[in-house]
């Protein structure tokens, strides 16, 4: 074979194999999760003393970043579209819903638990996954 067309043969393959894998690499990364904790307070004071502060360093501790909190991290405005909102929501985001649920696995979330129900009369905390994004 000659040699310019062998080498835009292996050119032309390298490309290809290149698409392939980043294409690969994109199917691969997993969407972000958000966690949404609802509350409603019987002692608030007591729930920023001694829940507060172990629910984020706890959260921390598994690479989340807040969005959206009460206490230390005072969020926005709730509007109410349908219904009534809570009355207190914290919105955080882990990497994936693996991160997420590693951490709600973990001795220091269940730990929490008993805590955030002593302190409120309604408390609850789940995580829905986000749809994959496209590449930037």
């Amino acid at each position: 074979m000659n040699r310019p067309i062998a080498l835009g043969l292996a050119m032309l393959a390298g490309a290809a194999l290149g698409a392939a894998a980043v294409q690969s690499l994109h199917a691969q990364a997993k969407p972000v999760a958000y966690v949404i904790e609802e509350r409603v307070y019987t002692n608030s004071d007591a729930y920023a003393k001694e829940f507060t502060p172990l629910a984020v360093k706890s959260t921390r501790d598994y690479g989340a970043k807040y969005l959206r909190g009460g206490g230390a991290f005072q969020g926005g405005k709730t509007l109410s579209i349908v219904g009534e909102a809570p009355s207190n929501i914290v919105l955080f985001q882990f990497e994936s819903l693996d991160k997420a649920q590693e951490w709600s696995n973990s001795q220091a979330f269940r730990d929490l638990v008993p805590i955030g129900q002593k302190y409120t009369s309604y408390f609850r905390i789940y995580a829905v996954e986000g749809l994959p994004q496209p590449p930037q």
